[in-house]
């Protein structure tokens, strides 16, 4: 996410410190996105380079200045809030890659890797679901992260429910060059039909 608009969007409000910043974000995002402070100050002075925001007190030292947002910073808020992500390719998602590579693997059995993922991601929603029930009533930005992340979790679960039959669905792999076909799994061995002259 960025963290740099986030921060000029908080310094709308009024001019604020560097660790003010801090505990302002992690309240209004529900904790769920902790928020280092060392980032924030460098975030901070990234900022006050481009322009975006100034502070008070320039002899000080990060703690002690306060920001504000500028009109060149304000502007660039605005522009980032009307501008869609940018559609690019999809992201190296690690849970994709270890099915990718578990399913080319003849030792490991890829549906049981899919299914150990998908208990881990349950009971994730299930923390999820707890913290949503807890939350009070008033606190929106909280309910807006939770659902976000629940809604999230639920299309990596179906993710990996269709990914589990695509992959039972898959035939069965040519045997390898110059080599001896792979004996067939139980369910495919078929008495064959005996020839005319034994039926007879």
């Amino acid at each position: 996410m960025s963290i740099r608009h986030a921060l000029l969007a908080l310094l709308t409000e009024a001019p604020k410190y560097g660790l003010q910043l801090r505990q302002e974000f992690e309240a209004r995002t529900g904790e769920v996105w902790p928020l280092n402070v060392g980032q924030v100050y460098t975030t901070l002075q990234r900022l006050e380079r481009e322009g975006h925001v100034e502070s008070d007190d320039g002899g000080r030292d990060g703690a002690q200045r306060r920001y504000r947002i500028t009109a060149a910073g304000a502007s660039e808020l605005d522009g980032w809030l009307r501008t869609p992500p940018v559609a690019g390719p999809p992201p190296r998602d690690e849970l994709v890659i270890k099915v990718q590579v578990a399913m080319r693997m003849p030792t490991v059995d890829v549906h049981e890797i899919l299914q150990v993922h998908r208990r881990r991601i349950v009971e994730e929603m299930q923390r999820y679901t707890h913290l949503k029930a807890d939350a009070a009533p008033e606190d929106v930005g909280l309910g807006l992260v939770v659902d976000a992340e629940l809604f999230r979790l639920e299309a990596v679960v179906r993710w990996l429910d269709a990914a589990d039959n695509r992959l039972r669905r898959r035939p069965a792999p040519p045997p390898p060059s110059g080599g001896v076909a792979r004996p067939p799994d139980v369910a495919d061995r078929r008495v064959p039909d005996r020839p005319a002259e034994a039926r007879r």
